[in-house]
């Protein structure tokens, strides 16, 4: 363990804190995390666990979530201009048009998006649980922020509601194209093909059975790379 290692463990047990790293982060971070996972899964965590601080290294609307949470807790943010630019992706002002237009819209917002969206929202989802949330509301007009793409996939498998979609995106999962997963694929045949909905529709069609983002529990492997044979199309 480096000297700047130790000297993180030791604020930590100063400071009643606790590390938590979203797996995108790089390994060095990982590596002092105390958790790691995706955001919604790093913000339950937090709640059950006896720290007064939280370090939360990951972007804004994940220190945002977090403190929602954990309201009582001090959340720190290492890099304050890490950001999620599709977390922005959506208009107040287009709320409120259409609430005057369609008087039973529910307005159902990814959780990858900013607090200010979030309180426009009537409900908050994950990409796992917003077939089974929508599915349950009894509102029949659906205005899905801010990702469009998330927004499509849900409405395709709950064909009884009428969506309005957002024009939002993530530019990472919207770049990937339907040569490079085919070449992906073709290069390794017996690898399963793993994608999330935010990915465009015609990369979904690729999949057999498109699936949300996995959560890695903190006991699994923190370096990807021991994860062999997978062709990965996700955040």
């Amino acid at each position: 363990m480096s000297d700047l290692q130790n000297r993180i463990k030791q604020l930590k047990q100063e400071k009643n804190a606790v590390i938590l790293a979203h797996y995108y982060v790089h390994d060095e971070v990982q590596e002092i995390a105390d958790y790691i996972g995706d955001s919604f899964y790093l913000s339950k965590v937090a709640t059950k666990t006896d720290a007064d601080t939280i370090v939360f290294c990951g972007v804004s609307f994940m220190g945002e979530s977090a403190k929602i949470l954990n309201p009582e807790k001090t959340v720190l943010m290492p890099d304050e201009t890490a950001d999620c630019p599709m977390a922005h992706m959506a208009d107040i002002d287009r709320i409120e048009e259409l609430r005057k237009e369609y008087p039973d819209l529910a307005v159902v917002c990814y959780i990858n998006s900013t607090a200010e969206l979030k309180c426009h929202a009537d409900v908050c989802v994950t990409s796992s649980n917003a077939i089974r949330i929508v599915k349950a509301l009894p509102n029949k007009n659906i205005f899905f922020i801010p990702d469009e793409n998330l927004g499509r996939f849900v409405a395709k498998q709950v064909p009884e509601k009428n969506f309005i979609f957002n024009d939002g995106y993530c530019h990472v999962h919207a770049s990937i194209r339907k040569d490079q997963v085919e070449a992906a694929k073709k290069a390794h045949p017996n690898a399963p093909f793993i994608v999330h909905p935010e990915c465009r529709p015609e990369i979904l069609e690729l999949a057999v059975h498109p699936k949300s983002l996995i959560t890695l529990h903190p006991l699994m492997p923190k370096n990807l790379s021991l994860v062999r044979n997978l062709a990965f199309c996700m955040n």
